[in-house]
């Protein structure tokens, strides 16, 4: 059972969001708070899989309840998937920064919420190739924030490549297709490359391939 956590100030959205999820017979809301400050204090008494928090939200918003959740030991379990609007993307490129595992756009249609929440649970890639396209062209045009590429030393070449395609949103079976793998030896690279540069998860790794310059505003060909 995935067991979920709803963070937000509107209460028609959260219940909206609960009826959805409750529905799935392999999810569970747990709980839900209107503000960051009541949903981090949430997050540690529940331990959910997902922690589903809106950006602005009063008292604390969705930033600093994700830096508290991600920065406490007892939570590196919660999945924290930030929702917002189109308008907000400086607050997307901050909650990736903060530790956030991905976000949802709050115009997501029902059956791809329900795969995301799906998805995060796992650990896994949450960014769609074309929000992560679009978060790269607006990483890619800030080069005071780029980073050297020394910590990238620490991974192969074929570890590179691999968190470049992540970096692009390619899921795993895109990533052993272009690069002529299976799809399990493409989830061993991007484990691999997540342990050596301590990235919580794939969206960590956007961070990361952009911060040291290792991707473009354009997807390799």
């Amino acid at each position: 059972m995935i067991r979920v956590l709803l963070v937000d100030d509107q209460a028609l959205i959260r219940g909206g969001l609960r009826a959805l999820l409750s529905a799935e017979s392999d999810i569970e809301v747990v709980a839900e708070a209107a503000d960051g400050r009541a949903g981090v204090a949430l997050a540690a008494e529940h331990r959910p899989d997902v922690a589903l928090l809106d950006v602005q939200m009063p008292v604390m918003d969705g930033i600093e309840a994700t830096r508290r959740i991600v920065a406490d030991p007892s939570l590196a379990d919660v999945h924290v998937v930030i929702l917002t609007n189109y308008g907000l993307d400086e607050y997307v490129f901050t909650a990736l920064r903060a530790g956030a595992s991905g976000f949802l756009l709050k115009d997501t249609e029902p059956a791809d919420l329900i795969t995301a929440v799906r998805v995060a649970a796992r650990g896994d890639a949450l960014l769609s190739p074309a929000v992560t396209r679009r978060l790269i062209a607006e990483f890619v045009a800030r080069p005071a924030e780029m980073l050297p590429p020394a910590g990238l030393d620490v991974l192969t070449n074929r570890e590179r490549e691999v968190v470049e395609l992540v970096a692009y949103g390619l899921s795993n079976d895109e990533i052993a297709a272009r690069m002529v793998i299976s799809p399990a030896t493409a989830k061993t690279h991007v484990s691999r490359a997540m342990t050596k540069l301590g990235a919580r998860d794939r969206a960590q790794l956007v961070v990361v391939a952009y911060r040291t310059g290792l991707v473009t505003a354009s997807p390799p060909r």
